[in-house]
């Protein structure tokens, strides 16, 4: 049965108009203040990409695509390539997991002992905002520049790469870590340390369990971004699809580039799947 209004309430009017609009109109003028000048000193120019020349190459460029090449010698060589960048993203991530694992185990707050008293000494102190420092140098610096530096040191090849992915990524988890580290409950790694636990006792049996979930999770995600960035250190000679990519480019095969793209996008694909399984079993 229906329920009927008494005749004395009043019906709600519709509100004209947004009450907010002049917050939002202030807001949007704002944005487009401060963000035009950007767009204008970075020379974006998107209507460039449909002017009558460009138009005429990207197709020309896309009509060649088509069909990839698909012949054995060069899926030979493209699984190769493939595994040479699984295999850099990897070196380079262990690589880093030996720098990082040290210097965020000595930024932790929670395993100072001098810091059980209250207030860290001033030599620990020091050490560790050095240490984070380092972190910062480290991180700072993007993978492609470190490539492009080794790559002068130690030549074309993978060893630039490795050694690239190690230094940026390095820096990216000794931080990541020692956030998490400090995130957990620190009782029972201050209670070891009292009780004449080493600092590797306390953060194996104090610090580990709580947080070793979070740990690995976010370190298969870094193995997942290292791929990626492997394929694009190519580029500047560090070896991996990336470097095949870059010369299939400059010879203008574009069939050739069609190939690696697809199994780029697969292998992406395919590690991210990987990726998803193996955080998911971990949480």
């Amino acid at each position: 049965m229906a329920t009927l209004l008494p005749a004395s309430l009043p019906l709600a009017r519709p509100v004209p108009r947004d009450p907010a609009w002049r917050v939002r109109l202030f807001w949007t003028l704002a944005a487009a203040a401060v963000l035009w000048p950007l767009f204008v000193l970075s020379e974006f120019r998107p209507w460039q990409l449909f002017a009558p020349d460009s138009l005429r190459e990207t197709g020309r460029f896309l009509a060649d695509m088509v069909p990839p090449r698909l012949d054995a010698e060069f899926l030979v060589l493209v699984a190769r390539e493939t595994w040479r960048t699984v295999a850099i993203a990897t070196a380079g991530l262990t690589l880093a997991l030996v720098l990082a694992v040290p210097l965020a185990l000595v930024s932790a707050r929670p395993l100072s002992i001098s810091g059980l008293a209250g207030r860290m000494g001033a030599w620990p102190r020091l050490l560790r905002w050095s240490v984070r420092g380092v972190l910062v140098v480290l991180r700072s610096v993007p993978e492609l520049i470190w490539a492009l530096v080794f790559v002068r040191v130690v030549g074309l090849g993978p060893t630039a790469g490795v050694l690239a992915i190690a230094l940026t990524y390095g820096g990216m988890l000794g931080k990541v870590y020692g956030e998490i580290l400090e995130s957990g409950d620190a009782q029972p790694t201050a209670s070891l340390l009292r009780n004449g636990a080493g600092r590797l006792q306390a953060f194996f049996y104090g610090l580990l369990p709580q947080n070793g979930a979070e740990l690995t999770s976010y370190t298969v995600y870094r193995w997942e971004c290292a791929i990626r960035s492997s394929a694009v250190l190519g580029f500047v000679g560090a070896g991996g699809l990336g470097q095949q990519l870059d010369n299939s480019m400059k010879m203008f095969n574009a069939a050739e580039v069609s190939t690696l793209l697809l199994v780029f996008v697969l292998l992406v694909a395919g590690t991210d799947r990987l990726s998803a399984v193996l955080r998911r079993s971990l949480g």
